[in-house]
């Protein structure tokens, strides 16, 4: 602390008393009989005021400045307003000593030697009360409740607003110690601080405690002291009607200066806090600072002092040449104005300066001048250690802690290694006074600064070294090191720099600049220097070169980053500057200086409070970035940047094809689809690739950035891979940009794949139109035939060349199924598949073409009369069927054993006609499904041995006539639709019929039935017997039958009929009225 004058007057009469406006802007005193108006800002003598007669020896405002009052020897009391004019007076029987306002109720209470009265503006008349002894001095409470009157007897009478008296204290000098002065702390809540106040040593009361953010509703805090019980301050009841006589219930606090030279301090009930201060003086006034935390005492040792609001001595305020009669403080200030007997007036300003250490993220202060609080910046706990003395100095390291105190030094130490840990106890005391400018502590000693010298002390207090500097030591701070042999690093006023070690006597000069050191920081690494000088400008150097690598203007303080090598911030002008390398500075607003940089958090004193500021480190981070330093730009990220800074890190690292870093950053963000390309990209380098404009190409490709990602492709030569990419995103129009008149080849695969897109996305015209752009007719034609465009493929049939037959019989297939056999056979015939014409003609029963073409083409009579005879069959033409059947058979055939047949359609009873591909089927295998057709193969003119017919239903008359030597053999098929659920899997009935309903036979006893049938009554089975007896009754001594399975039946020849074509129609007495239908219905499989 320290006391700077402002302004001094003087004036011939001796100054009793004083009193502020309370905003501050005037000064009221009291000389001699005038009262004389001062402006405080520079100390002009505005007004003096004529009134009084006599000596004035007391004055007081009110609180809410409206009006003040003096009162003087002539026993008169004068109201004044803030104008400056009097508008009222009263008297009493003897000289007025002291007057005082109610702070709430604005009454005056006016004491004169022999009484008091009490006055307020809605009064009409002074109540006055008598006093046992003269009234020197007189304070209202806070509430306005209770006036204390200090008299001349030692005794303190505690009076209502009635002026009953309630309390009673009388000092043990009784008249010998006269009550001079007296005051209300402004605070009514000061009671925490009185706790513990048993006469134990300082370093022993060490109060932990942890500040938690309460709501505001709960205003208790709880203090735990160690060796004491812990206390708890319970929040203040409220009374809607307060009594007078419960006076517990307040906590004001009335400190008392007699003149047996002591200092005390009473509670409202009238219990003395504490014990008895000595004072060593006599005091004349006594006062308090607004919010109470500092006492001012004058009287005849000359000057003003200072003292805590518990009575210790802090300093002098400002020695004077006579006796202080009065001093007060300036509202909500720290100045200081001093009214002496010989007239002297002189108003102070006081210089609380900051008292205290840093060290990483510990940061230990003076509190209230004789407390230390350690703090934590990062878990915000703090710590109170009461030394109930003034604290001078402060320096912590590690887990060391040192507090001087002005007749000793004490050396704490953490109770244990936990980083966490803040609970300190004493390590050593060095019991002596000592005198220095600065002080540092490390493991095992302790560093004093005093001037230009620096001396090393043992916690012993035993001297170890000495080092003398040319000039006066700045700046002093400890570097780290092994423990016993610790750096320092101090800064002269000379501009010179220094390193010290404390082992060692030889300094180190690290460079000498012009300006004297104000501040500096040494960075992590030992290889730059930070330096603040006189000029507020900051400077950096490479310690080993000696080189100025740059400097910024507007500095007051300088901070390296501890976990970053090229990182600094300094302060100044109202900003926080952050620059890392050399790049530009980057500024915030920031009141208060640097005082540390750790990591995101910046450490910043701001009048008497430290705060832990954090500071993205985005735009250190860009500026890496902008000179693609991405190493460096990923360390700054790890001191603290947003989830955007990282994925702008990864990203711009992905395109610098840094993988390592890039892989970091997207960890960081959880971005699982580019570490995906990031480890495909490394095991391909693995594996020996080493085309970075690939590499790169497909990080743009994953970014979005197509258009650069093809350019890329190109470069590197995979054009097909920047066409596969726009094509795979349906960016086709990009594609043939990219493409431009590139490979036909590949402009046709584009629009290939453009017209598969254009499929899938139901759009099939111009799907068909891109095919065939495209020359991909096949797949045209199946789009057109798929969704029945005849139209369409029309026109495709017919600008087709007659070569494609693939694609156009593809056409004709589809013009087939639409119902189009005229474009069909036009198809054909432009292909010239003559076959396939008849074919169509057949199946469109289109006779007279089929014919015209037979007679054209006999080789293809076969496959036309076969047909035809099937056709007259089904109308009951059956005579006209079997001459055509007969052309078929015994027309003239190609000669050769190599040659063909071909295919003939044997169908029987009329049946819902299906289309048969003959390429899918087989006589000897499993027959087509949903099909009533017979097949039959006869190669050349040898006779087949043992043919087998599959069919529904078979003529009979037609299968006498087939080339067979031996047998045949019938197997008969149902289809799903001719399932009868009624028959189990056993019951399979034959149905065995005739056409002609004359014939009339017996089986078994049982006659047919009116349509020729032979069934099973009631369901039952037909037995073998039945089928063996109707055979033989119509093949008599001609076939011998066989039934192998119920679904097949198996016709023998006689072997006297063996080496025949087959059997002449003639045999039969009706050979066009007679046929066998043979019908299985069964759920079995089909053979």
């Amino acid at each position: 602390m320290r006391a700077v004058l402002t302004w001094r007057d003087k004036v011939e009469q001796c100054i009793y008393d004083l009193a502020f406006k309370p905003d501050g802007t005037q000064l009221i005193l009291a000389a001699g009989n005038r009262l004389l108006v001062y402006d405080t800002s520079d100390g002009t003598l505005l007004q003096p005021l004529k009134g009084h007669k006599d000596t004035v020896y007391c004055v007081a405002y009110a609180k809410d400045g409206k009006r003040f009052a003096s009162g003087s020897a002539d026993k008169s009391v004068i109201i004044w307003t803030s104008k400056l004019e009097g508008i009222l007076k009263y008297t009493h029987n003897d000289s007025i000593q002291c007057v005082s306002y109610n702070p709430v109720t604005h009454q005056l209470a006016s004491c004169s030697s022999s009484d008091f009265g009490l006055w307020s503006p809605e009064q009409k008349s002074v109540s006055k009360h008598k006093a046992s002894s003269k009234i020197t001095c007189c304070s209202w409470t806070n509430d306005g409740q209770y006036l204390a009157l200090g008299m001349f007897n030692g005794v303190i009478s505690i009076r209502n607003k009635n002026g009953e008296e309630k309390v009673k204290i009388e000092r043990p000098g009784g008249s010998l110690s006269p009550i001079w002065s007296i005051c209300w702390n402004p605070s009514s809540r000061w009671e925490s601080f009185w706790t513990c106040r048993e006469s134990e040593d300082a370093e022993e009361d060490i109060v932990s405690t942890y500040f938690q953010e309460l709501p505001s509703a709960l205003q208790s805090t709880v203090y735990s002291s160690q060796g004491s019980e812990a206390e708890e301050d319970e929040p203040e009841e409220e009374d809607d009607s307060p009594r007078d006589d419960d006076l517990e219930e307040h906590n004001d606090i009335l400190a008392v200066a007699d003149w047996g030279q002591k200092l005390s301090f009473y509670q409202l009930s009238g219990k003395q806090i504490g014990k008895d201060r000595s004072l060593n003086f006599d005091p004349c006034c006594v006062s308090y600072f607004t919010k109470g935390e500092y006492i001012l005492l004058g009287g005849s040792d000359k000057q003003v002092t200072l003292f805590t609001k518990d009575g210790v001595r802090l300093g002098t305020v400002g020695e004077q040449s006579s006796w202080v009669w009065t001093c007060r403080v300036k509202p909500d200030s720290n100045y200081v104005v001093v009214g002496c007997q010989d007239g002297s007036i002189a108003f102070y300003q006081l210089i609380f300066s900051t008292v205290h250490g840093l060290y990483k993220d510990r940061y230990a202060y003076r509190d209230s001048m004789t407390d230390v609080l350690v703090q934590h910046l990062i878990t915000e706990q703090k710590v109170r250690i009461k030394c109930r003395e003034l604290v001078k100095k402060i320096a912590i390291y590690k887990n060391r802690l040192a507090i001087q105190l002005p007749e000793r030094i004490l050396i704490y130490e953490l109770c244990s290694d936990d980083a966490a840990d803040m609970h300190y106890r004493v390590k050593e005391k060095i019991v002596r006074k000592f005198e220095c400018n600065l002080l540092v502590v490390c493991a095992n000693h302790i560093i004093l600064c005093q001037e230009k010298r620096l001396q090393c002390l043992s916690f012993g207090g035993v001297k170890e070294r000495e080092w003398q500097m040319e000039s006066l030591i700045r700046y002093i701070k400890v570097i780290g090191g092994p423990p016993g042999r610790e750096g320092l690093l101090v800064g002269l006023k000379n501009g010179q720099i220094l390193k010290i070690f404390v082992d060692n006597l030889f300094a180190i000069v690290l460079l000498k600049q012009a300006t004297a050191v104000r501040c500096l920081d040494m960075s992590a690494s030992r290889n730059k220097l930070a330096v603040v000088d006189e000029n507020d400008t900051c400077l950096v150097y490479d310690i080993h070169t000696k080189e100025l690598l740059f400097q910024e203007p507007n500095a007051n303080s300088v901070a390296w980053n501890t976990q970053c090598e090229d990182m600094l911030c300094f302060s100044g002008g109202g900003f926080l500057n952050i620059k890392a390398s050399t790049f530009p500075v980057h500024q915030q607003k920031l009141q208060g200086f640097v005082v540390g940089y750790n990591g995101s958090k910046i450490f910043c004193l701001h009048v008497f409070s430290m705060s832990a500021v954090e500071v993205p480190q985005s735009a250190p981070m860009y500026q890496y970035l902008d000179r693609k330093m991405f190493r460096e730009a990923y360390q700054v990220a790890c001191l603290g940047v947003t989830d955007a800074d990282w994925r702008e890190l990864a990203m711009e690292a992905l395109e610098g094809l840094e993988f390592k870093t890039a892989k970091k950053a997207f960890t960081r963000v959880q971005d699982l689809r580019y570490l995906e390309l990031i480890s495909s990209i490394e095991e391909r380098k693995k594996r020996g690739e080493s085309n970075n404009d690939l590499f790169l190409a497909e990080v743009f490709s994953y970014q979005g950035k197509f258009h650069e990602a093809a350019k890329l492709y190109k470069r590197s030569g995979h054009e097909s891979l920047a066409l596969a990419m726009y094509t795979d995103l349906r960016m086709f129009e990009y594609a043939k940009d990219f493409l431009g008149s590139g490979d036909p080849k590949d402009t046709k695969l584009l629009i290939s794949k453009q017209a598969d897109w254009a499929r899938s996305v139901h759009e099939p015209r111009a799907a068909v139109e891109m095919y065939l752009s495209a020359g991909e007719h096949l797949k045209a034609i199946e789009l057109s035939g798929e969704h029945g465009w005849v139209d369409m493929l029309i026109d495709i049939a017919r600008k087709l060349d007659k070569a494609e037959r693939e694609p156009l019989h593809l056409c004709a297939y589809y013009f087939r199924k639409l119902g189009q056999p005229g474009y069909a056979a036009e198809t054909f015939q432009k292909v010239g598949d003559l076959s396939a014409l008849v074919r169509l003609h057949v199946e469109n029963q289109h006779w007279d073409e089929a014919f015209a073409l037979g007679e054209k083409h006999p080789e293809f009579k076969d496959d036309i009369y076969a047909p035809y005879a099937q056709f007259l069959a089904e109308k009951d033409r059956f005579e006209e069927a079997q001459k055509g059947l007969l052309c078929a058979v015994e027309g003239p055939r190609p000669q050769g054993p190599e040659s063909s047949w071909g295919l003939y359609r044997l169908l029987s009873v009329p049946e819902k006609r299906s289309s048969l591909d003959p390429a899918k089927a087989s006589l000897q295998s499993q027959a087509p499904e949903n099909t009533s057709t017979l097949l039959l193969m006869r190669q050349g003119t040898q006779l087949l041995k043992s043919p087998c017919v599959w069919a529904k239903r078979v003529n009979l008359s037609v299968c006498l006539c087939l080339p067979f030597q031996e047998s045949i053999t019938i197997v008969t098929w149902c289809s799903d639709r001719d399932r009868d659920e009624k028959w189990g899997m056993k019951a399979r009935p034959f149905l065995l019929q005739t056409l002609e309903p004359e014939v009339q036979v017996a089986t078994c006893g049982q006659p047919l039935s009116e349509r020729g049938r032979i069934s099973d009554r009631e369901g039952s089975r037909c037995s073998v017997g039945m089928m063996e007896t109707f055979f033989s009754l119509i093949f008599t001594n001609v076939w011998m039958l066989e039934l192998s399975r119920l679904s097949q039946v198996v016709i023998r020849k006689p072997s006297a009929l063996r080496g025949r074509l087959g059997w002449p129609l003639s045999q039969f007495q009706k050979p066009s009225s007679l046929s066998l239908a043979v019908t299985v219905r069964s759920s079995a499989a089909k053979p």
